[in-house]
């Protein structure tokens, strides 16, 4: 089944992996003395932003005619297929503003509200994670797995927007159930699950983000072994919060989410 999974879904991946490397040329290529504008969310937005969902856009329209296309920049397509690909042409636009290494161009395949397709480049790491669903996890082409570490203790956290306390509903307990682990990281979002992805960390918590932030991830994280759920015991993209995190640690995760065991 496996196998069938990744001829199924081969060329999605090799089209994918190609739009995020030649996005991330661009990227590099406009970055020094780049300037920016601020969104309607007070996010910032630059001209290298708009310049790589395009070009990604258009290598996925020309490979995929009939798919959709839903891009964080404003890039639109009315799917014909069922398919729809979710663009973040560069996540991370304040470390790409500041020349941090930590942004990346995020691609994913959405098929009937599952993502079976993701891409997540780390351009200034030299790192691509991909992955296509039952077909298994990859980083720069060697399969990972997630760790398999049972306490907190032991155990590395990823937590996404310190400085939004307010944004999750067990705010009253996590400064203790914090304190626990054995080390505590913010990296940013998609090199956060990465790590948790490539047994490099335990659990990601990010409390709030759009469907574009999320969907490469979730098909990655999950064919590493790890699980990815909302803060209301969902599993979607599209909920604007998530948690992923490995198997060793679920009881933890949910009783911090209040899911019971």
């Amino acid at each position: 089944m496996g196998s069938f999974y990744v001829m199924t879904w081969s060329k999605e991946l090799e089209v994918a992996a190609q739009a995020a490397r030649k996005a991330a040329e661009v990227a590099l290529r406009m970055q020094p003395g780049i300037t920016s504008e601020s969104k309607s969310d007070h996010s910032p937005v630059t001209p290298a932003d708009r310049e790589c969902e395009r070009l990604i856009a258009g290598i996925l329209n020309e490979a995929f005619p009939d798919d959709g296309i839903l891009g964080e920049e404003g890039a639109r397509a009315e799917s014909r297929s069922g398919r729809r690909w979710i663009i973040d042409p560069i996540d991370g636009t304040r470390d790409y503003l500041r020349g941090n290494a930590l942004w990346a161009n995020l691609i994913a395949l959405e098929v009937a509200d599952e993502v079976m397709v993701g891409v997540v480049n780390l351009p200034m790491l030299g790192t691509l994670y991909k992955a296509s669903r039952e077909g298994g996890a990859y980083r720069n082409d060697s399969r990972m797995h997630v760790s398999s570490k049972k306490t907190v203790e032991e155990s590395v956290l990823c937590y996404s927007q310190f400085n939004r306390p307010e944004r999750v509903p067990f705010k009253a307990q996590l400064p203790d159930w914090m304190a626990r682990f054995w080390a505590v990281r913010d990296l940013g979002g998609a090199p956060d699950a990465m790590m948790v992805a490539a047994g490099q960390a335990e659990i990601w918590i990010e409390p709030r983000a759009a469907a574009w932030d999320f969907a490469p991830l979730k098909v990655i994280v999950e064919e590493a072994g790890a699980r990815f759920l909302n803060f209301d015991g969902g599993s979607s993209i599209h909920a604007g919060n998530a948690v992923v995190f490995t198997p060793g640690l679920e009881g933890e995760v949910k009783r911090l989410l209040g899911l019971g065991t």
